[in-house]
């Protein structure tokens, strides 16, 4: 499991499997935030069997699946309400985190500085520059 720390309340991760959810728990997070499409992942690894392992566990489980392609203002609501309401972390994974990370950051549009926004991604090693013009 690779979690990146985006800010205190967000993090990021590339695809993660039932059996990481118990030490996503001990790592603090209340949610898991799936901004990946079923159709690009095998069964085991669905939101459905996702949702299940994260249950299990006490955690809250949130389906966002986010392309590239389909990106939308809805998509960057409910991820930035996802963050708004919890009471702990939350991890979001896709593929690489990119998505996760992308998402995010246009959610903070308007609530962070643009550079702000663009270095907390940074420093997680994400490259969001080509966004700065949408965040500000």
């Amino acid at each position: 499991m690779d979690i990146r720390r985006i800010t205190d309340d967000y993090a990021v991760s590339p695809q993660i499997a039932p059996t990481d959810v118990a030490a996503i728990r001990a790592a603090g997070f209340g949610t898991i935030l799936c901004n990946r499409p079923d159709a690009e992942v095998p069964a085991e690894l669905s939101a459905a069997e996702m949702r299940r392992a994260a249950e299990a566990e006490g955690l809250a489980f949130v389906v966002n699946p986010v392309t590239h392609q389909g990106l939308n203002d809805e998509m960057v609501r409910l991820q930035a309400e996802t963050l708004d309401a919890a009471d702990a972390p939350v991890l979001a994974y896709c593929a690489s985190g990119t998505r996760s990370s992308i998402v995010w950051a246009l959610g903070q549009a308007g609530r962070r500085d643009p550079d702000e926004i663009v270095d907390l991604a940074a420093k997680a090693g994400y490259d969001l520059a080509g966004l700065r013009p949408r965040l500000g």
